[in-house]
């Protein structure tokens, strides 16, 4: 991909280059102890002097410390971004496949009397039991449900995995 930076002038186009010249190794070497990958950890840098021209106003002086400790911050959090992105997609692939792969409601109903069930759903805590009834009840995607309470995608799949987790606990022990 190619970027055309548009700088006002002839000196921060300067500034620019230089800090890109002078500290983008050191950035390299940070992103690739953060990833372990070094096709990843190039794309964190790029991401990384992308945000860097976009804060340029920020930095007075390209060489002091204050500016290489701006530059390389930006990176490592580029890095981690690509990170946690990287653990949340495996994670969601993790959750997606072990939905498919278990019945809830099926598992539950040919164990045992509907009415245990639905005593131990009422046992929940309201926050468990609320992502419970919106997934198996309503039949609504994480999306849906995490718009309608007001939380993250990661906080349902979350949230659904320890309501499982418990309501399984409390079936298998005959209560709470």
């Amino acid at each position: 991909m190619l970027l055309i930076f548009t700088f006002e002038s002839a000196g921060e186009q300067d500034k620019f280059e230089f800090l890109y010249q002078k500290y983008k190794n050191l950035c390299l070497k940070k992103a690739y102890d953060i990833l372990g990958d070094y096709m990843l950890a190039e794309d964190a840098v790029s991401e990384a002097y992308i945000r860097v021209y976009k804060n340029l106003h920020k930095i007075e002086d390209p060489a002091s410390n204050r500016s290489i400790a701006f530059v390389v911050t930006i990176a490592k959090n580029a890095a981690l971004t690509m990170l946690t992105r990287q653990k949340c997609a495996a994670q969601e692939e993790l959750d997606e496949n072990w939905e498919d792969d278990f019945d809830l409601e099926g598992e539950a109903l040919a164990r045992l009397d509907t009415q245990e069930v639905f005593a131990a759903i009422e046992k929940l805590s309201e926050e468990l039991r609320g992502v419970l009834m919106l997934k198996y009840a309503h039949d609504l995607s994480h999306k849906e449900i995490g718009k309608s309470l007001g939380i993250s995608e990661n906080n349902v799949t979350v949230r659904l995995h320890r309501a499982r987790k418990k309501l399984t606990s409390m079936l298998e022990k005959g209560g709470d």
